[in-house]
């Protein structure tokens, strides 16, 4: 493509209105001849000091901040280098899936958008889901490094996945992919918020920065008339549905406070649930083969995002009764030879280690165990609330590493104490898990927060294999089960 076309309305630099663009990258090891380099100013990193190794691999311009000039390549100059990447990608890569819906919040994302990838293959329809988890397909999952990729890698990938002939696509967003215009140029058909708890704030300053990146998909991405389904049994949930509202969004709320998908009871089980619920068309109920009022939650979220999109709400809901655990969300690793339950779960937050105690204290008859522990190079403040909430939801807690990073492991678990006293401490996260498996008993149920789905753990700068899976059903195992 031309470089003049690709990036207007911004202008080529003159001379070079007939370059020919054969690729976009805002990494310069991914730079291949004929590129347009994304020189992107970052918290930590200025992407001008990288345009001497992006030409050195074949780019031919860069884009740049309005105003950069000492470059040895031709600059297009954007006010929003961001926002223009994201513009330029989304012309760069057209093709899009027929039907793309965008979900956010803190928790959820991930749940919410592979059970709406459910909903639609069960339906019959060819789907994918992309976020933490990957891109999911009914073929099987491929790895991503972000939660919601780099404009170029958003854009290809969705170009990619229709080329396959995927016509429904769920995908998470995050805030940081919304407050750096990651999603600008998908063309949704529809958008959900599952909450808003604390996270993320050694990004943003405060909850009501991190509530706008959040809010930018509902009033700057999601096209008027369109529909917003949100989860309004919160205040950030109730604020999000006003905003959606004033957005001119079509709005749908979903939960106990519900005005379209209304849950009215929940009937717990020791591996699954009875949902009794209110539909626009009366009351049903529906098994869901998962625990968890929060896995309840993003079920509805998902099949109240499956028929704003065109399925009717009844098959939507009964296709609840199909779903299949999402790894690392409240998955269960087995019973050991006592009887106790595992699971496993992404919790990491002190509102998403909260939800996850409450959600597991019905289906224990005994005690309510937890292993868990806090990131480093993460907001710290967290931390000493997460272990509040474990003394306060638990029976036995233990405190251990999750990802210390370049932080000592120590001073975090430390931290983790002042909330959870009393609580006991093992350093090691295998003996920690060990231990905890081979002391549950008949009716007891643990959970091993905080790292979910990961299969390594991060020491410093090197990533050591961990997978809380593999190592829980080695601990059961161990117990003769």
């Amino acid at each position: 493509m031309k470089l003049a076309e690709l990036v207007a309305p911004l202008a080529a630099p003159s001379g070079t209105e007939d370059l020919e663009i054969t690729g976009l990258a805002a990494d310069s090891r991914q730079v291949k001849p004929g590129y347009l380099f994304a020189a992107i100013k970052g918290l930590a990193q200025d992407g001008r000091e990288y345009v001497p190794q992006a030409a050195e691999k074949g780019a031919v311009a860069v884009l740049a901040d309005t105003g950069t000039t000492g470059l040895d390549l031709p600059v297009v100059e954007a006010g929003d280098v961001r926002l223009a990447l994201s513009r330029i990608a989304g012309r760069f890569y057209p093709r899009q899936p027929d039907t793309v819906i965008a979900v956010t919040g803190t928790n959820g994302k991930s749940s919410t958008v592979e059970f709406l990838r459910q909903i639609w293959a069960r339906a019959g329809l060819k789907a994918a889901s992309i976020g933490t988890l990957g891109v999911r397909t009914e073929q099987g999952r491929a790895e991503l490094a972000h939660t919601t990729p780099d404009p170029v890698g958003v854009h290809r990938m969705l170009q990619a996945l229709s080329e396959t002939g995927i016509t429904h696509v769920a995908m998470e967003a995050s805030s940081h992919g919304l407050k750096q215009h990651r999603m600008d140029s998908v063309r949704l058909a529809a958008a959900g918020f599952t909450n808003l708890t604390q996270d993320h704030f050694d990004y943003h300053p405060n909850f009501e920065d991190y509530y706008t990146a959040k809010r930018r998909l509902f009033d700057a991405l999601t096209p008027e008339g369109a529909p917003a389904l949100i989860v309004a049994d919160s205040e950030w949930g109730r604020r999000m549905a006003t905003a959606a509202a004033d957005a001119k969004l079509n709005v749908r709320t979903i939960g106990w406070a519900g005005d379209y998908l209304k849950l009215d009871e929940i009937s717990p089980r020791p591996d699954s649930q009875i949902l009794h619920l209110k539909l626009p068309s009366g009351p049903v109920e529906v098994s869901l083969p998962l625990i968890g009022e929060f896995q309840a939650m993003n079920a509805l979220l998902a099949a109240g995002l499956a028929a704003s999109a065109g399925m009717d709400l009844e098959p939507a809901v009964e296709a609840l009764a199909h779903l299949r655990t999402v790894r690392g969300r409240l998955d269960p690793a087995g019973k050991t030879a006592d009887g106790g339950q595992v699971f496993v779960d992404y919790a990491h937050t002190p509102d998403g280690l909260d939800q996850l105690l409450r959600a597991v204290r019905p289906h224990a008859r005994r005690d309510v165990w937890v292993v868990f522990g806090a990131g480093g190079d993460r907001d710290p403040l967290k931390r000493s609330k997460m272990g509040l909430a474990a003394a306060r939801l638990a029976d036995k807690v233990i405190v251990t590493d999750d990802n210390p990073r370049s932080e000592d492991p120590a001073a975090i678990r430390a931290e983790v104490l002042k909330g959870a006293r009393g609580a006991q401490e093992i350093a090691d996260r295998r003996d920690a898990i060990f231990d905890a498996v081979g002391r549950i008993g008949e009716g007891d149920v643990l959970v091993i927060a905080g790292k979910g789905h990961e299969s390594g753990q991060i020491y410093g700068k090197d990533v050591r294999p961990f997978d809380d899976m593999k190592v829980a059903r080695e601990a059961i195992a161990e117990t003769g089960a």
